[in-house]
């Protein structure tokens, strides 16, 4: 469920205090943390767990057929076990916990805590950490993903990364797939259309937060929200160039992963993901853009793209070398037909 960005309201109290501070009254810097707990008050206490797993959801709402995959996989199907949101501003509408209520009725849930953490000290609000730390799945709700790499450097990156290391999980939608991917597209300076990173690869409203999370089987990635409702193929196209023609990963490739509204990504501890709700795309790049230079249209040859469908399967550990179709990018215009072709089954 999306949720409304703070950092907007906060710029405008300011600049309104500036210009009447005869009419403004002092305000709090940011709002208090809140927490908000449903299930049992106690947490389980158990010795060990059977993940890592996670869930990367294209919209922001809990997907309840990954969901109940990722519990079920990390409790290895007995006993319960806790779950913690981490929100960077309240929902605007509705329940003030809309992820927990789809998360509580699933089997296997012994509680379900909401954080709402609107600044990155909150990150070291010594509370929210003990209740990730005693949690075996944290999840990324909908909002603004740049709030969410605010939080590098803090206790609570390092907190997240304990569950996940304990044998946990980690997840979100929207705003909450993207901090979860190798490099993250953080949009903290605001968003980019897919027209515009294709006209220009070094727009300045695409920037990147590196060093987050760096989960098992999923390196390399940049993952993507809302993908095909909202056109993004063509941006997300643009960050793989730029993410090895700038050395944000490894070996000369880079992967995109693109969720749509309502579609949602299980993968399990083996790095194989299972696709549920709506369609994914994974789009590699795997050699330097012909050009990515700042203020020059883009040009890319033979991006390979899979498009998954609900039940489909892709495995990050072993990443497969077929199956793909072929699309490019040509003076900042791509090649008609991005969101389905002909899959290559002769790759030699």
């Amino acid at each position: 469920m999306p949720r409304k960005p703070l950092r907007l309201a906060t710029c405008l109290a300011a600049s309104l205090a500036l210009l009447a501070p005869a009419l403004i009254t002092a305000e709090p810097a940011h709002a208090a943390a809140k927490r908000i707990r449903l299930g049992n008050s106690a947490d389980v206490s158990r010795g060990s767990w059977s993940g890592p797993a996670y869930t990367m959801n294209g919209s922001g709402a809990v997907v309840p057929a990954t969901m109940s995959k990722a519990v079920d996989a990390i409790r290895g199907g007995t006993g319960t076990l806790d779950v913690v949101v981490l929100a960077g501003s309240a929902p605007t509408s509705g329940s003030a916990t809309p992820e927990c209520d789809a998360v509580m009725p699933l089997g296997g849930v012994n509680s379900c805590t909401t954080w709402t953490l609107t600044s990155r000290s909150d990150g070291n609000n010594s509370a929210a950490n003990t209740d990730i730390r005693n949690a075996e799945f944290v999840y990324f709700a909908g909002g603004d993903q740049c709030d969410y790499a605010d939080w590098k450097g803090t206790a609570l990156q390092n907190s997240v990364k304990s569950v996940v290391a304990k044998g946990g999980g980690s997840g979100g939608g929207s705003a909450g797939h993207h901090i979860n991917s190798a490099v993250v597209y953080d949009a903290c300076r605001g968003s980019v259309t897919s027209d515009e990173a294709l006209y220009d690869p070094y727009d300045p409203a695409i920037t990147f937060t590196t060093g987050m999370f760096a989960w098992a089987n999923y390196g390399n990635t940049i993952n993507d929200s809302h993908f095909v409702s909202r056109d993004r193929m063509g941006r997300t196209m643009a960050f793989v160039a730029r993410a090895i023609e700038d050395g944000l990963t490894t070996g000369g490739a880079a992967w995109g992963v693109g969720v749509d509204d309502g579609g949602s990504l299980f993968i399990d501890r083996n790095g194989r993901a299972t696709v549920a709700g709506a369609d994914t795309f994974v789009v590699l790049g795997d050699h330097r853009p012909e050009r990515a230079d700042p203020d020059r249209y883009l040009s890319y040859d033979d991006y390979k793209i899979w498009q998954l469908r609900p039940g489909q399967t892709y495995d990050f550990n072993n990443r497969p070398t077929c199956g793909y179709y072929l699309r490019s990018i040509v003076n900042g215009v791509p090649d008609r037909n991005l969101y389905s072709g002909t899959p290559v089954t002769n790759c030699g």
